[in-house]
C-alpha cells in the first residue's frame, strides 16, 4: 500500500491514519509471527542507554535463532508527523517508542496492536499506571509503559558557590538565582532555557495555579491566557530573557553539549541526562565525566517551597499495527519490559516501567531528587488530539515569540485560539 503523504498538521493524527487504512484495524500478516525475519524497532533519542540495545538485540536473537532486530534511532522533533507517515504504509516498523503524550493519538486511531492478552506477561499491575492509562483506549491496552522520568535542575556546584548562592528552595529564588549567575558570570545561562523549550515552561505555569487546557464534557477550553498562567508566563520570560543566553529560536536536544562546555550554571532537563553528561568523552554522543565532582542535583522548588509540579515525561512502547511479523515484535517487546532490561533502565537514571525496580535508581542524590519531582509530576490534557498540539509547532512559535519579548497576553490569546481549533476540531 502506498504510504500517505498528508502531513498531521494539517489533517491531525487520527484523520490522516484513518484515511491511511489504520484505524481500527491490526495486521492481517498474523502467519508473520513464524519464522524468521529482520524485526526493526524504532527508539527515540539517545535516551536508551546503549548497555539496554545491545541486551535488546543479543537476547531477541539468541531467542530466536536467524532472526535479526535492528534498531532504528529517530529524533524527536517531527516525530508525530514521521509516525503517522510510517505507520500507515506497507513498510511500517514492528516496534515504536512513542512520547507519553502522543500515545493517545495514535492508540485511538489503530496505530497499534492491542497488547491486553499479553499485558500480565508485560507487567499487569507492577507497570506504571498513569502510563497504562496514556497507552489504553476504550478499555483495552496498545502502548505499554516503556519509562518514565522528571525533570531535575542540574548544576554546577563551583558556579553557584563562587556567587555566594545555594540551592533554592522556591521557584522566585529559583528565578532569581538564575538572574544573579549570568550577570555574575557574561556569556553563560543562569537558566538554560531555549526558545522553544515549552517541556520546562509548564512549571511555570501550573506553580502560578495555571492550567495548559481544561475539558468541560466534550469541549476542550486552552488556559494560556487565564490570569495565573499569564503570572507563570512572565517568570518565563524572565528567566528567557535575563538569565538565559540559550539560542532563542533553539531547542532542548542534547542539553549536555552547552552544560559541558561550560556555558550552563542550571539545567532542568530529564533525570537520564545525568547519563548524557557523564558519558565518556570519546562516546558517539561525548559528555564531560571530568565534572562530576563539579555536578548537583535538585528538584525544582515549587512557588511555596517543596518539590514544583514538573512534566511527567517518558515514553511508551507499542506493536505496528501493520507490522509484517507482529509475534515476534512482541516477543522483542516482551524483553524490553524485562526485569533484566527495565533494570537496566534504572541504573541510567530512567524510572523503570515496573513499579518494583523503582530501587533500581540507587539511592544517590539523583535517585532522591527524582523521587521528589515525580511526586508531584503532571502530564499533557489527555486529549487524543494533543498530538496534533505538539506537532502543529504552535506551542514552540509561541514561546520563540516569549524569549524574543513579544507581548505575553497577545501572544496567549492567540494561543489559545490555535488550541481550541485543534482540540475541538
Amino acid at each position: 500500500m502506498r504510504k500517505t503523504t498528508l502531513a498531521v498538521t494539517a489533517l491531525g493524527v487520527t484523520a490522516a491514519l484513518a484515511l491511511a487504512g489504520c484505524a481500527g484495524g491490526s495486521s492481517d500478516d498474523s502467519a508473520g509471527g513464524d519464522g524468521t525475519a529482520d524485526i526493526r524497532v524504532w527508539l527515540n533519542g539517545t535516551d536508551t542507554p546503549q548497555e539496554a540495545r545491545d541486551y535488546l538485540v543479543s537476547t531477541f536473537e539468541k531467542d530466536h535463532p536467524g532472526s535479526t532486530l535492528t534498531i532504528e534511532e529517530q529524533a524527536w522533533t517531527g516525530l508525530v508527523d514521521k509516525l503517522t507517515t510510517n505507520l500507515s504504509g506497507s513498510d511500517s516498523p514492528d516496534v515504536v517508542e512513542v512520547g507519553n503524550t502522543q500515545a493517545a493519538a495514535f492508540t485511538s486511531a489503530g496505530a497499534f496492536l492491542d497488547l491486553s492478552d499479553v499485558q500480565e506477561e508485560l507487567g499487569g499491575d507492577d507497570l506504571l499506571p498513569g502510563f497504562v492509562e496514556a497507552g489504553s483506549y476504550d478499555g483495552k491496552l496498545y502502548a505499554a509503559p516503556y519509562y518514565s522520568g522528571a525533570r531535575l535542575v542540574f548544576y554546577k556546584k563551583d558556579l553557584l558557590a563562587n556567587a555566594g548562592l545555594t540551592v533554592p528552595t522556591t521557584l522566585d529564588e529559583y528565578v532569581s538565582n538564575g538572574v544573579a549567575l549570568a550577570a555574575a558570570n557574561p556569556g553563560v545561562s543562569g537558566i538554560y532555557f531555549p526558545g522553544q523549550d515549552w517541556y520546562n515552561a509548564l512549571p511555570y505555569i501550573w506553580e502560578n495555579g495555571g492550567e495548559i487546557a481544561t475539558q468541560d464534557g466534550d469541549t476542550w477550553t486552552s488556559s494560556f491566557s487565564s490570569p495565573e498562567s499569564i503570572a507563570g508566563l512572565k517568570q518565563v520570560q524572565e528567566v528567557m530573557t535575563e538569565a538565559s543566553v540559550a539560542p532563542k529560536d533553539g531547542n532542548e536536544t542534547d542539553p549536555q553539549v552547552p552544560f559541558c562546555e561550560g556555558v550552563v550554571a542550571n539545567l532542568s532537563a530529564p533525570s537520564w541526562v545525568k547519563g548524557s553528561i557523564l558519558a565518556p568523552a570519546d562516546a558517539d554522543a561525548p559528555g564531560c565525566p571530568d565534572q562530576e565532582a563539579n555536578l548537583g542535583v535538585y528538584a525544582l522548588p515549587g512557588k511555596d517551597g517543596g518539590a514544583a509540579h514538573v512534566f511527567a515525561g517518558g515514553s511508551n512502547i507499542a506493536v505496528a499495527a501493520k507490522s509484517a511479523h507482529p509475534e515476534l515484535a512482541t516477543d522483542a517487546l516482551e524483553i524490553m519490559l524485562s526485569d533484566e532490561y527495565q533494570s537496566i533502565l534504572g541504573e541510567n537514571g530512567l524510572v523503570p516501567a515496573k513499579i518494583s525496580l523503582a530501587s533500581t535508581l540507587g539511592t544517590d542524590e539523583v535517585a532522591t531528587a527524582i523521587a521528589e519531582a515525580a511526586a508531584n509530576a503532571k502530564l499533557t490534557p489527555a486529549s487524543p488530539k494533543w498530538a496534533d498540539v505538539e506537532a502543529s509547532g504552535a506551542l514552540q512559535d509561541f514561546f520563540v515569540g516569549i524569549a524574543q519579548g513579544g507581548d505575553v497576553e497577545q501572544l496567549a490569546k492567540a494561543l489559545d485560539e490555535k488550541i481550541d481549533g485543534i482540540l475541538n476540531s
